[in-house]
């Protein structure tokens, strides 16, 4: 894979991170609608057998992260090539996910939507139909690794309004009002999405 077309303007890869429940499907698709900037759901990516092993309410362990983890990789560098600037929701959770996210030849920005757990269970609560069960909460809590001072993470109050999130996150990266990125594609119509 290629990284950004010669002579092209530099495109912007921005993925919002954090715990199931989080809020991560909301603020990206504001991020993508305020700049833009095509959104994915990292969810999409996901095996069938992934799927099935949360929905039955097992964690995925590292090895069958790892490839879901580099086709997004891949996804991201590819639409890069094509002059476009991305936004997508992904869990995150280890700095070694991340590393893996941001290894291509583009420059990733993270945002992470973090604070009170007791407010991420009440949304995992009043959520229906996804398949990511809220007993993998304390899962993915206990897996969770804060950002080190060598990566580009901007930490939001995931307490905050979703508007006040999108925001926020368009302020804090420099994110301008509208990002040449070619035909809006949404990788990721499923509404209830944005667990992973």
């Amino acid at each position: 894979m290629t990284g950004e077309r010669r002579g092209a303007r530099p495109t912007r890869h921005v993925v919002v991170m954090g715990v199931s429940g989080a809020g991560k499907t909301t603020v990206a698709r504001g991020i993508g609608a305020a700049t833009g900037l095509t959104f994915a759901e990292a969810d999409e990516f996901h095996s069938p057998q992934n799927v099935a092993r949360m929905r039955s309410g097992v964690p995925l362990d590292d090895t069958t992260r790892w490839p879901w983890l580099r086709d997004i990789a891949g996804w991201i560098t590819d639409r890069g090539a094509e002059g476009r600037s991305t936004v997508l929701a992904c869990s995150a959770l280890k700095r070694s996910y991340r590393d893996v996210l941001r290894q291509g030849p583009l420059r990733v920005d993270f945002v992470h939507l973090d604070g009170p757990v007791e407010v991420i269970r009440a949304r995992l609560a009043r959520r229906e139909g996804h398949y990511m069960p809220a007993s993998l909460l304390e899962s993915q809590l206990a897996t969770l690794e804060p950002a080190e001072p060598d990566e580009s993470v901007l930490v939001l109050d995931v307490s905050l309004a979703p508007e006040a999130l999108v925001a926020a996150a368009v302020k804090g990266l420099g994110l301008p009002a509208s990002v040449p990125s070619g035909k809006h594609q949404d990788r990721g119509s499923n509404p209830t999405s944005g667990a992973c």
